[in-house]
């Protein structure tokens, strides 16, 4: 008999994909699974039967905020329990998932798993080392929470002001860790990035923008350093074969291993422009909405 803490799993989607079985089947009989779709003519309504102890949340279009905020904040305001795991529909939960997360809370407290981004296009293959750095080390060594996997309790935070100010910005994981501490474990989840040039420029500018709200002066060292690296990649050529082996043992380190990091020079080359580009662009789109983000809890909606 389980005797874990009764928990409420957010997924937000609106088609029903792998990960939902996934989950589904790793819940205990008091646990429930929360599909957040937007509204009544997503494709995940065209389910004839649901697992047991699944339901279906209609989150509404978003206004001020992300829809993945707007979800978020619609699953946790329909959940049943005090301990909350979110998830994300583009990546493969082993069945022991939620098992893992249970045992880290009771170890740390609130915790994160990592992501580790797979291109699916050209650009964002060429990118994947970027994204090493900062997407799974930089969150591992920054304790930042990541949206796909993450656990904690109401009690760890004002739930209330996190709500209020969950549906006035763009990412829900970038303020999660504003308003409770996080420990990031060493457990890497293969995400897939991109799948077409726009896509993948579409979530770098996001990213982007959400690393210069949520921590400008990280932001901006960063910018520094990556200059600076490729400066000393000019003046002394040998620097570049030890920053591709430093990426590499990186994501090792995680578990990961891609022919794609021996392009880690590159990749901090074509990150220059592009992190310019991100900073002057004053739209991005995410999950076929625009959005214009004037600060963080400033977001404008412009279409879908």
């Amino acid at each position: 008999m389980s005797t874990r803490t009764p928990t409420s799993v957010l997924l937000p989607t609106v088609s029903w994909t792998s990960a939902c079985d996934e989950v589904a089947a790793q819940l205990d009989p008091e646990d429930e699974l929360l599909i957040i779709h937007d509204d009544e003519d997503d494709p995940v309504l065209g389910r004839e039967r649901l697992p047991e102890n699944v339901r279906l949340i209609c989150a509404g279009d978003p206004i001020g905020c992300s829809g993945k905020a707007n979800a978020i904040a619609a699953g946790m305001e329909a959940a049943n329990h005090d301990r909350l795991v979110w998830t994300d529909d583009d990546f493969h939960h082993p069945s022991d998932w939620l098992n893992q997360l249970h045992q880290d809370y009771a170890e740390y407290g609130p915790t994160t798993e990592l992501p580790a981004f797979v291109g699916q296009d050209p650009l964002a293959v060429l990118l994947e080392p970027i994204y090493v750095l900062g997407g799974t080390l930089g969150t591992y060594i920054g304790d930042h929470a990541w949206g796909g996997a993450v656990i904690f309790d109401r009690s760890d935070l004002d739930e209330t002001a996190f709500l209020s100010e969950l549906r006035q910005t763009i990412s829900d994981d970038g303020l999660l860790g504003e308003h409770t501490n996080v420990t990031a474990v060493q457990r890497v989840r293969k995400v897939p990035m991109g799948g077409s040039l726009r896509q993948t420029l579409e979530r770098h500018i996001r990213f982007n923008q959400i690393f210069t709200t949520h921590d400008p002066t990280v932001a901006k060292v960063s910018f520094a350093v990556l200059v600076a690296a490729l400066i000393g990649c000019i003046l002394f050529p040998p620097l570049t074969v030890v920053l591709t082996l430093l990426t590499a043992g990186v994501s090792a380190s995680f578990g990961v291993r891609r022919v794609s990091l021996l392009l880690t020079v590159p990749a901090l080359v074509a990150a220059v422009p592009l992190g310019v580009y991100a900073f002057v662009r004053d739209t991005f789109v995410w999950g076929g909405r625009r959005y214009r983000w004037h600060s963080k809890f400033d977001v404008e909606v412009l279409d879908k």
